[in-house]
């Protein structure tokens, strides 16, 4: 399974930016998606989920009500909406498949493919 995140960028605060991740290869037919982040100098850190086929949403607090996740399983895509964006959410951004964890899961652990990452950056 590859998958390609695209969308990231420089944008001051308070603005927005739409985050994209396609799936590809040998998926399987149902598996949850997540997004990651890895602000600088930190580790990677959960940001959202969203599970098969689409009905549950997670969010990590410090997102809540600013960012807000979508699939598409026609296109095999997962989207990140980022509104409101605050310097703090400067990081790489990675999306992720779960098979096994089709209600989707804040645990690194449980994502079995990932993509290379995209780069956000808030200025303040």
């Amino acid at each position: 399974v590859q998958l390609q995140a695209s969308g990231g960028g420089l944008v001051q605060a308070g603005g927005s930016l739409r985050l994209s991740c396609a799936a590809s290869g040998r998926t399987s037919s149902s598996y949850a998606m997540g997004w990651f982040r890895r602000p600088p100098g930190k580790d990677r850190e959960f940001v959202s989920s969203i599970s098969w086929p689409g009905v549950r949403t997670h969010y990590a607090d410090s997102v809540k009500g600013r960012f807000a996740i979508s699939r598409d399983n026609t296109k095999n895509t997962v989207t990140l909406q980022m509104n409101s964006l605050k310097p703090e959410d400067t990081a790489i951004y990675y999306c992720a498949v779960s098979s096994t964890k089709l209600g989707g899961s804040s645990d690194q652990l449980d994502y079995s493919y990932w993509g290379q990452g995209t780069k956000v950056t808030v200025s303040s």
